[in-house]
């Protein structure tokens, strides 16, 4: 997640998750699974796209994924 992304950037276009709402699921309804991001969000269950680089079969590629986040912030409140 080297890029920097608005809160309000779409993820998830199936279900306009936003980034600001999976960032919600993790930090404030501790969401600690791709599982239970899809569960609080319902990102990446309709085409699952949004879920990881290696799962995303679109024409466009997507810029950010649920994975990506998921690590990126599980990193952070480890330290």
């Amino acid at each position: 997640m080297s890029r920097r992304f608005d809160n309000t950037y779409e993820v998830c276009s199936c279900r306009s998750v936003t980034l600001g709402e999976i960032i919600y699921a993790i930090k404030e309804k501790n969401a600690q699974t791709l599982g239970e991001i899809q569960e609080i969000t319902d990102a990446g269950t309709e085409c699952r796209c949004c879920i990881c680089e290696e799962g995303d079969y679109g024409k466009v590629k997507k810029k950010l994924y649920c994975k990506e986040i998921l690590d990126k912030l599980g990193e952070k409140s480890k330290k």
